[in-house]
């Protein structure tokens, strides 16, 4: 699979690019090497906010058994925003094709988001390949607006490019059985968590995720992963942007290539992440616990500190991957 190949839809629409500042201190790839990463010198720090400007959310897979509904739900409810951005792959039909799984809480995420249009948030729900039956419903519905992707305008003037990124993916666009059987293989990896990690609790070990190791151990994927990123760099220039926000390939990440910034939220099966804005401008990627309560700040755009200390507590390994530091 050679993302960096792949063809990119042609942009009529010109656009002016501002003089706003980029992420040029801090260059982060959040690798999910046994299960999460270790020793970097990003920000590790608990964080405690009621509102945000804009929060980027992506890759929920609602309706299946990896969903950790549960930890999206803890950082919905923690938090009120001017603009929330779903950015694909909320809803897995590839997966609910083959077997529903829908718990309550499933129910409550849609709910909860649904919620926050009503009390006064813009939604924007940008359908991925997984949900991708949501475009025929493309629209505005009150506060809840469906469209395949689009611009957000940071508070230093960057315009940022928000789409999901199946539509790089050569591999979902031109072989869509090979992008199904790959998609079986994952879910796959998925369910053997549970017993790796109930073996792992017996012995007093903490929570490791064999399907991110394997992700970030074979070289085709790593490579694929690399390729991906430099093409949507270049859907970004020719959308002339100046980053983007995307999803799909389930690494968060904040990486300054090529001039432009780039931008991963992650997801909520392995990762749980998000991307959210502060109200003074400020970019910060985030990851949740199991539970749904804070686990630390990964990265932090046009910031750069020294590491602080990881919280001792948790479901999950406290030491971070190794990152790309510049």
């Amino acid at each position: 699979m050679d993302a960096g190949n792949a063809s990119r839809p042609d942009w009529k629409q010109g656009a002016t690019k501002s003089d706003g500042a980029s992420c040029d201190e801090i260059v982060t790839l959040v690798c999910l090497v046994n299960g999460f990463p270790h020793h970097t010198q990003h920000i590790v720090s608990q964080e405690n906010h009621s509102h945000y400007r804009s929060v980027w959310i992506s890759d929920v897979h609602l309706g299946t058994r990896g969903c950790q509904a549960t930890a999206l739900l803890g950082f919905l409810r923690s938090f009120e925003c001017d603009t929330l951005y779903v950015v694909g792959d909320l809803i897995d039909i590839w997966a609910m094709k083959r077997g529903v799984y829908w718990t309550q809480e499933h129910s409550d995420v849609i709910q909860k988001i649904l919620r926050k249009g009503r009390k006064g948030s813009k939604v924007i729900y940008i359908p991925g390949n997984h949900d991708e039956r949501i475009t025929d419903f493309t629209g505005d519905y009150a506060n809840v607006h469906i469209q395949p992707r689009a611009f957000h305008t940071t508070v230093d003037g960057r315009r940022l490019l928000v789409a999901h990124g199946h539509e790089l993916d050569t591999v979902v666009q031109n072989l869509g059985w090979l992008a199904h059987l790959g998609d079986i293989g994952y879910a796959f990896l998925l369910q053997l968590n549970g017993p790796v990690n109930f073996f792992r609790r017996l012995l007093g070990q903490g929570h490791w995720s064999l399907s991110a190791y394997v992700k970030s151990s074979v070289k085709n994927v790593v490579n694929f992963i690399g390729g991906f990123e430099e093409s949507m760099i270049h859907f970004a220039s020719d959308a002339q942007a100046e980053g983007i926000i995307c999803g799909h390939i389930h690494t968060a990440a904040i990486r300054k290539i090529k001039d432009l910034d780039y931008y991963n939220t992650g997801d909520w099966v392995e990762s749980l992440t998000a991307l959210v804005e502060e109200r003074d401008g400020e970019l910060k990627l985030l990851q949740f616990s199991i539970s749904g309560d804070l686990l630390r700040t990964l990265a932090v755009c046009g910031k750069f500190e020294k590491e602080a200390e990881a919280p001792s507590s948790g479901p999950f390994r406290e030491d971070l991957s190794e990152a790309l530091v510049v």
